[in-house]
């Protein structure tokens, strides 16, 4: 395990691969999460987390499933694939000056048919159902997340 020191080396000199859940419910909605930590502190951003080292892509997924979502042992095999995306921001998860963030992001769409207790609430402030045309219009929804809609 990484310190916070080390792992702020990363970050400075590499970018990170992630994965995003691009989650639906049954009316086409999209859910996204008011962002507790940085980097995009503050804005509504769908689920995701960061692929681990020597971590399988289904380990990977089943884990940021259950850890953003609640969803425990969810199959990569479950989602579609959207594609790789790159996210870029000028902070880091430590507030460290001058340090920015990159990330490699692997995109996966799903559709959830229970969807009434999805989120934690230690990774998010709050959650909301839009559909893409309402979450393109809202000033506070992440660029990041817009692109995955335009």
């Amino acid at each position: 395990m990484l310190t916070e020191l080390d792992f702020l080396d990363v970050v400075r000199l590499t970018p990170l691969v992630s994965i995003d859940l691009i989650v639906s419910d049954a009316d086409g909605r999209i859910l996204i999460g008011h962002r507790r930590n940085r980097p995009a502190q503050g804005t509504w951003f769908v689920p995701g987390g960061r692929i681990l080292k020597d971590e399988t892509l289904d380990t990977a997924f089943s884990r940021i499933a259950d850890a953003e979502l609640g969803v425990p042992r969810l199959a990569r095999s479950s989602a579609r694939f959207e594609g790789v995306f790159e996210h870029h921001y000028s902070d880091n998860f430590a507030g460290e000056s001058g340090v920015s963030t990159h990330y490699i992001v692997l995109a996966y769409a799903l559709s959830l048919p229970d969807t009434q207790r999805l989120g934690r609430p230690d990774q998010h402030n709050g959650y909301l159902w839009l559909t893409p045309a309402q979450l393109l219009v809202r000033d506070d929804v992440h660029d990041n997340t817009k692109a995955y809609f335009r």
